[in-house]
């Protein structure tokens, strides 16, 4: 969803009824388990609501309607919320997995679930550039998906993506100094090139199911975004920010559905 002037009208986003986000929601929140021991770190609570209430509701104002949650430490509360009436417009269901099976195993987890594309985002952060041109990339002639990366001035705390000319990602770099791009945490990917990789044991998108499908021959294509509003909940100096993030991008947050 590009950002705009809230003062003018936007048009309302086509529907992507043929993508399913899958929302990362598993992970156990180590760094912030004393501040919320009760609660899922995407059920925290910023500005008032569940943090996966601005998610659902930045994704759903992209055309997004269909989304399935990857559940894990204390995924019980997020089926609740799934069923709590909110977001009538959209279906939201929760898929639990028995052991925790990293990213890229709680993704295929979901692959039941899941229409032709999967648009997939961790839980817990929210970049909020580049949805638009990622989604476009499910209508160009053998393109099996794709990832959103951020231009950062010193991408040695990250690791970087190497793409060729035509954008088409490479490989990650490993973590050295220099300006380049970052992997935002957003993808997107056509679910028959995922099946092949479905598989039973815990796995990274990172690490294990992207350099698989690349070197299968996927052709993943990055959406370089010279920068990015961006905030993760996974440590406590970000939730002290997060209540001020939101409200400072609250016209492109608030759910349109």
């Amino acid at each position: 969803m590009t950002l705009t002037d809230s003062s003018r009208q936007v048009a309302p986003p086509a529907l992507a009824s043929d993508v399913t986000a899958v929302i990362l929601a598993g992970g156990q929140g180590t760094r912030i388990r004393a501040l919320f021991p009760d609660v899922p770190k995407p059920l925290i609570p910023v500005a008032g609501q569940p943090f996966l209430n601005w998610l659902t509701g930045y994704l759903a104002g992209a055309g997004l309607r269909s989304f399935v949650y990857s559940t894990g430490y204390k995924g019980s509360q997020i089926d609740d919320w799934c069923r709590d009436g909110g977001f009538p417009d959209c279906r939201r269901i929760s898929v639990y997995e028995g052991q925790p099976l990293g990213t890229g195993g709680g993704l295929l987890n979901c692959l039941d679930d899941a229409a032709d594309w999967l648009l997939v985002a961790n839980g817990d952060g929210l970049c909020m550039t580049g949805i638009d041109a990622l989604l476009a990339m499910r209508h160009e002639p053998g393109v099996d998906g794709g990832l959103i990366g951020v231009h950062v001035a010193d991408t040695s705390p990250y690791g970087s993506l190497d793409s060729d000319e035509a954008g088409m990602l490479l490989r990650f770099r490993e973590k050295q100094p220099g300006t380049g791009y970052v992997n935002s945490g957003i993808y997107l990917f056509r679910k028959s090139a995922l099946e092949p990789l479905r598989r039973q044991e815990p796995s990274s998108l990172e690490r294990d199911l992207i350099p698989e499908m690349l070197a299968a021959g996927r052709r993943l294509k990055v959406v370089r975004c010279a920068e990015a509003p961006f905030i993760d909940i996974g440590t406590p100096e970000a939730i002290a920010r997060a209540d001020d993030f939101v409200m400072t991008h609250l016209a492109h947050l608030r759910p349109r559905v």
